[in-house]
């Protein structure tokens, strides 16, 4: 379920600790999509695990940015948190996606 904005009790992270959060990890959102982050600097993103690969180059930033050059030519930089002890992706439009599972990438 998506609620919208960035708050107060938001804790934005630095390059650091999205790398410890999220590099060889998978993240599952509560409406099934999910987000692939290889250590060699690949992500790959799906709404539903039969669905196409929307797949790039990711690269964090100090402000908590998740950024990702799609092969597609497209790209975007969402903000990642923490909020309550669980990570969430929130959008450059303010939409925010509770991660709901995560779990580490197969080689």
């Amino acid at each position: 379920m998506a609620q919208d904005g960035l708050r107060a009790s938001d804790q934005l992270l630095d390059q650091e600790q999205l790398n410890t959060a999220l590099s060889g990890q998978i993240i599952e959102f509560y409406d099934g999509s999910k987000s692939r982050f290889d250590v060699n600097g690949r992500y790959g993103y799906t709404y539903t695990d039969d669905s196409p690969v929307w797949a790039g180059d990711y690269h964090f930033g100090d402000d908590g940015q998740v950024c990702v050059d799609f092969d597609n030519g497209s790209s975007r930089c969402d903000l990642m948190v923490f909020s309550n002890e669980r990570l969430t992706l929130i959008t450059t439009d303010g939409t925010r996606f509770p991660v709901r599972n995560q779990s580490v990438a197969p080689n």
